[in-house]
């Protein structure tokens, strides 16, 4: 038998796990339009980042050197910006996420739009856990 889990501690667990997402979430962020923006035109500038944005190439400066600190992104001043092989796999990981997310909100009949939308928030938080139930449900359909 399952023993339950008292509400106080799956609430605390919620908020750490929540608190933890939200600091993954620029990075996974990044590194996905990176690679949609190498995938688009062949290579990645700050610049083009700072527009899809909407965010001073300055904050893309600063956020650069965080993902390169964390080993995401290589990148020579005033040159393009490439993701390393960690980069890539975060980037593919994000766009299935997101692939997944999307594809389960139209299922449920939302519009277009707003799945797209609101996958780009959620495929941050959800569970491994909620996102194969997710996938298992588009396969049934």
């Amino acid at each position: 038998m399952k023993r339950k889990i008292p509400s106080s501690k799956l609430r605390s667990a919620a908020f750490t796990r929540t608190r933890a997402d939200h600091q993954a979430e620029l990075s996974q962020d990044y590194v996905e339009l990176i690679a949609e923006l190498i995938d688009e035109k062949g290579e990645a500038r700050g610049t083009d980042i700072a527009m899809r944005l909407g965010v001073a190439n300055a904050t893309v400066a600063k956020t650069m050197k965080r993902l390169s600190d964390q080993g995401l992104v290589e990148q020579e001043p005033y040159r393009a910006i490439f993701l390393t092989g960690e980069g890539w796999k975060m980037a593919e990981d994000g766009k299935r996420k997101h692939q997944i997310v999307e594809g389960f909100l139209l299922a449920l009949g939302v519009s277009a739009e707003t799945a797209q939308v609101d996958s780009e928030g959620i495929e941050h938080h959800v569970s491994a856990e909620t996102l194969k139930a997710m996938a298992r449900f588009m396969v049934r359909r």
